[in-house]
């Protein structure tokens, strides 16, 4: 496996395991790896695709090799350097006895002189050709816009359409295009590896839905409960220009933005679908466009922000968000976490986070919450005036001032989930670890997902103040638990 550390590659490792594989992973910085919860039981050796002592070693006693790197935004030459390691690694394919080549490359659009194409579709397209011209048996899969939460084509979707309610955009928005979700692209490939002994071949992948780029706006907007976004075409906004106006509006590197935005001028439609004659569909699959936008979503469409933070060890389904996806990947979700070591058991940290709200306040800055206790009444909220059912025990539904109690596990995990009003949806998580010396860490996680522009924007305006609101709420919930643990009176420390 080439490209672990990738968006595709980090999710299809566990899915070669799931399906009985073996599996070695070939990489340049084998630490990025190491937390993967499915490292400790795959081989990783340290190398390059560009190196021929390293591929040989990786490739040596394998039967099927991935091939899932692509040299985008590693400089202005980067089709010589696709070729060169395509060559390199299919020689090294051959001598070492590999018996089949799974490469996932792009949709080009039919009519189109490779020569013709961007030159992001352009290497796609040859590195598939090298591969189905080597010794070594290839399945070439060929893919669009592949739809999950840290893609870079999602991204971009993702970023556009949530902020931005009113596009003037370039004319590719009226391109057709074949979309698919993350979960069918990883069932091809798994079993693109058992395709019979000597076929060789590529496959065109895609979901059941042909749409146009702005379709796949309006749909996203109106899956992620967003208004109907204004949609403007400009027929002279050149592919150049189209990247810098991306830039301008997502965290995309330039060097990802402009061959992205060049390339989505073409149609990339699948002009066949032969591959269900060796991979038949299952029931549901492939995934509809609308669905997969679901699944991409779902963290935050059914609230699914981690029960605990352990869980961020867990693999969840091949659309979630991973660790190891690019640091401007899965936009959706703004978090402000502060931990604390706390000097008292884990039982007295409980009864001051199960304590919180209410007459107790919220350990920082009242004069902060009040406010947005009264703008959020004046907005037609409910303000902080519910209080709490009980001043010392909580149960999952309570209402909690303007939270409500989303999740909880006694002495571990305390989850509220914002009911003021706010462009958007807010969590407010407090966990709890202890160790062998029953000394405690006090975890804290404010989750928001902005809802539109209004939604960004409302976060930069408070996130300045975050410092000295969940800061000084870390610090003095810690506070009140050590002093709880001394025998010293509670009540002294909620009023900081």
């Amino acid at each position: 496996m080439t490209g672990a550390t990738g968006y595709v590659g980090g999710r299809l490792v566990p899915e070669l395991l799931e399906a009985g594989h073996r599996v070695r992973c070939l990489a340049r910085s084998p630490d990025k790896l190491r937390d993967q919860p499915w490292a400790p039981r795959v081989e990783v050796v340290r190398g390059d695709v560009t190196d021929p002592d390293s591929v040989a070693d990786a490739l040596r006693g394998m039967d099927v090799a991935y091939y899932l790197v692509h040299a985008l935004g590693s400089g202005a030459d980067f089709e010589e350097t696709d070729r060169r390691a395509a060559h390199l690694f299919a020689d090294a394919a051959a001598e070492a006895g590999v018996r089949r080549i799974v490469y996932l490359g792009g949709l080009t659009p039919p009519g189109v002189p490779v020569q013709d194409l961007s030159p992001h579709l352009r290497s796609r397209a040859e590195v598939g050709e090298i591969f189905l011209a080597s010794p070594v048996p290839a399945t070439v899969l060929r893919a669009a816009v592949v739809i999950g939460s840290g893609s870079a084509s999602f991204e971009m979707l993702r970023y556009l359409t949530e902020r931005l309610p009113v596009m003037v955009t370039p004319s590719w928005v009226a391109t057709r295009i074949q979309p698919i979700a993350i979960r069918d692209v990883l069932r091809y490939l798994v079993a693109g590896a058992g395709m019979p002994q000597e076929f060789n071949r590529a496959f065109g992948i895609g979901s059941p839905d042909v749409m146009t780029y702005r379709d796949m706006m309006e749909r996203y907007a109106k899956v992620a409960g967003l208004r109907h976004r204004l949609i403007l075409p400009v027929p002279m906004l050149s592919p150049g220009l189209s990247s810098h106006w991306i830039g301008l509006v997502t965290p995309e590197p330039p060097s990802v933005a402009r061959p992205l935005a060049e390339s989505l001028r073409y149609e990339v439609v699948c002009g066949e679908r032969d591959i269900v004659q060796y991979v038949p569909d299952e029931p549901g699959a492939p995934l509809g466009f609308d669905e997969a936008l679901e699944l991409a979503l779902r963290r935050v469409r059914e609230a699914q922000v981690a029960t605990r933070w352990s869980n961020a060890s867990v693999p969840g389904a091949p659309s979630d968000p991973l660790p190891s996806d690019p640091d401007w990947a899965g936009g959706s979700l703004y978090t402000d976490v502060r931990e604390r070591d706390v000097e008292a058991p884990a039982a007295a940290l409980w009864r001051v986070v199960e304590g919180i709200g209410g007459e107790h306040g919220w350990y920082s800055f009242p004069l902060a919450w009040a406010t947005h206790g009264w703008l959020d009444r004046l907005a037609g909220g409910v303000g902080l005036r519910r209080g709490r059912r009980d001043a010392r025990r909580l149960r999952v539904g309570d209402s909690l001032d303007f939270w409500r109690v989303e999740e909880l596990v006694p002495g571990r995990l305390l989850r509220l989930r914002a009911e003021m009003r706010l462009p958007g949806l807010a969590w407010l998580e407090m966990g709890i670890e202890e160790d062998r010396h029953r000394r405690s860490r006090y975890r804290q996680r404010a989750v928001f997902h902005p809802r539109g522009l209004l939604g960004h924007a409302y976060w930069g305006s408070v996130s300045p103040f975050h410092a000295v609101v969940f800061g000084g709420m870390a610090r003095d919930v810690a506070k009140a638990a050590e002093a709880d643990s001394d025998g010293s009176p509670q009540a002294s420390v909620p009023e900081a």
